[in-house]
């Protein structure tokens, strides 16, 4: 049997942004019933918010979606997670700079921007802590997006987990 798919979504805390992207991915996977192809997880370069629950604004704004991410907690990139992912999508250009870093000691599955993927026309997701509600929304907004491309791109190469 073929292992999933693994996705690792990284922003600077793992309080916002990539907690809001493992939620969103996770639910165009499981509406496409691919949950037993991809594994989908997400960090924080940052350490300090470690075994913290997201920011109340990206849970509610989730859950005005119908996306739960309150069970959530927070950790930090370490190299072992360029080994084990297929796939590591960061949210903005400094925290890419510092996965890299990581990558280059390390080696593994090299980082990329996470919005390659999607039509925003956008490089990085905004980090929306320090701004208001409309802030988180324009991240789920540009998450969404971006996850859809990215898993039209993944789908074709996902492997046959669980069927004969």
């Amino acid at each position: 049997m073929a292992e999933p798919t693994r996705i690792l979504f990284v922003c600077l805390g793992n309080i916002c942004r990539s907690p809001s992207a493992e939620g969103v991915f996770r639910a165009l996977v499981e509406n496409e019933g691919l949950a037993e192809q991809v594994h989908i997880d997400s960090c924080g370069t940052g350490d300090w918010h470690i075994g913290k629950a997201p920011d109340t604004r990206a849970i509610a704004a989730a859950l005005r979606r119908g996306i739960d991410i309150s069970g959530l907690r927070a950790r930090q990139i370490n190299a072992g997670d360029l080994q084990r992912f297929d796939h590591v999508l960061v949210m903005d250009r400094q925290n890419l700079q510092d996965v890299e870093r990581l990558w280059q000691s390390h080696g593994g599955t090299r980082p990329r921007l996470f919005l390659n993927h999607g039509s925003s026309g956008l490089a990085e997701v905004p980090d929306p802590y320090f701004g208001g509600e409309a802030g988180f929304e324009q991240v789920l907004d540009l998450i969404e997006d971006a996850g859809r491309a990215l898993l039209d791109e993944l789908r074709p190469s996902l492997p046959t987990v669980g069927r004969p």
